[in-house]
């Protein structure tokens, strides 16, 4: 005799977990079904093109597995890895005060853990609009509040301290900083994390820094400054990995620094310690390439940049030319989030009509929780004939919408 089951009914929280960057995805394979070729501007993953793992980390992780190097490791991340993430830390980044080293799977895995051992269900965090929306996803999952904060787009894609000021309640908990940032590409400033810090220190925040491009800086003269080396007296977790500067984001493979005062850190120092040994280790082989990665030469990173930032200077120049269109020039990583203006076009609009027409796949940038719907994330990681390719696409759409406008108005006249 067979049951017959009802839908199982799933937690009501789950309607707001998204990830933009991922959901076009569905559309993108839509598309394809029906024959079209598809050019990938969604995912920030550069082995996907032309980049190659750094070969003294293919090495490090291939000599751990002939090593035998698979059974479980320390929940914390074996001492090796944890030493030269301090000892990077400290010399290149200048950050004190550090009170624990966790590794983890990639950055993600260690910022949903501290969101866990931080939050209350209603509490608050303020997130960067436009910022990467693992965080929002996170907060959905724990019933936690988004409160998001302005990156002024006249100034670069800066941090609005005042904005911030005024967007800090009585239940806010923590505040996260993405830099250089994901998806417009800025690198935020000294000055701008000083006043961010100084709002951290007046509401007792936890400052989250998301610095896992720390190194892609592609802009000549652009200064890259860590959070948490400027103030000792704020609690700052810092977060890095292998994905991005070492290109190799499939090892799954990041780390978060606590720093600040020790006994304000304690709790969360526990509490972290708590929900790291409950869900065992991170890959115990993968560790092995942190420290060669932290302490090489590493001449692959101004190779990588060098090719990022003539895709940048390519990706701004077609972008611009485009009627309707206008992009600033990302400083850091490999996105830019170009602004569009094609009537009453939205950005879910536009990037439907972009797959399922062109084959061309962005995200919108009200997935990054950005309040306008007349943005768009590009990945400029491709090669510059594939970017072409991609950027004539979007010319020949938006040329085609400006059309349309002007025989609409015409016929309104």
């Amino acid at each position: 005799m067979t049951t017959s089951f009802a839908p199982i009914r799933t937690a009501r929280r789950m309607a707001d977990v998204t990830y933009a960057v991922r959901d076009v995805v569905v559309l993108a394979r839509q598309a394809e079904a029906l024959g079209r070729k598809i050019i990938g501007l969604n995912i920030g993953d550069p082995c996907q093109f032309d980049f190659r793992t750094p070969e003294p980390v293919v090495e490090a992780i291939v000599k751990a597995l002939r090593d035998n190097k698979t059974s479980y490791s320390a929940s914390e991340g074996i001492p090796e890895a944890r030493e030269a993430i301090r000892r990077d830390a400290e010399e290149r980044k200048g950050i004190r005060s550090i009170q624990e080293v966790l590794v983890g799977h990639g950055a993600s895995e260690p910022i949903e853990l501290l969101l866990n051992a931080l939050l209350e269900p209603g509490e608050g965090v303020l997130l960067p609009s436009p910022g990467y929306p693992l965080y929002s996803a996170v907060l959905a999952k724990l019933s936690a509040r988004e409160i998001y904060y302005r990156l002024d787009e006249s100034n670069g894609w800066q941090p609005d301290p005042d904005d911030i000021a005024r967007r800090v309640d009585a239940g806010t908990r923590a505040l996260v900083l993405i830099n250089p940032n994901n998806p417009t590409g800025s690198v935020t400033g000294r000055a701008t994390l000083e006043a961010v810090l100084e709002i951290a220190a007046r509401h007792q925040l936890v400052v989250l820094s998301d610095e896992i491009y720390d190194r892609m800086l592609i802009e000549p003269g652009t200064d890259f400054v860590a959070t948490a080396a400027l103030r000792d007296d704020v609690p700052v977790a810092t977060f890095g990995g292998l994905s991005k500067v070492w290109l190799g984001p499939g090892l799954r493979m990041g780390w978060t620094i606590l720093s600040g005062p020790g006994e304000a850190l304690a709790p969360l120092v526990d509490a972290m310690g708590r929900l790291v040994r409950a869900r065992l280790c991170p890959s115990h082989p993968v560790q092995w390439a942190i420290k060669p990665a932290l302490e090489g030469p590493n001449p692959h990173i101004a190779e990588v940049n060098a090719k990022l930032r003539r895709r940048r200077d390519f990706t701004v120049e077609r972008l611009n030319a485009i009627p309707g269109w206008s992009c600033v020039p990302p400083k850091g990583a490999f996105y830019a989030f170009p602004r569009f203006e094609l009537g009453a076009l939205k950005d879910t609009e536009l990037v439907r009509d972009l797959i399922l027409q062109h084959g061309v796949v962005v995200v919108h940038g009200s997935g990054f929780g950005q309040d306008d719907f007349n943005h768009v994330r590009i990945v400029f990681l491709p090669p510059e004939e594939l970017l072409a390719e991609a950027y004539d696409h979007i010319a020949a759409y938006s040329m085609g919408k400006e059309d349309s406008m002007g025989k609409d108005s015409m016929g309104k006249a």
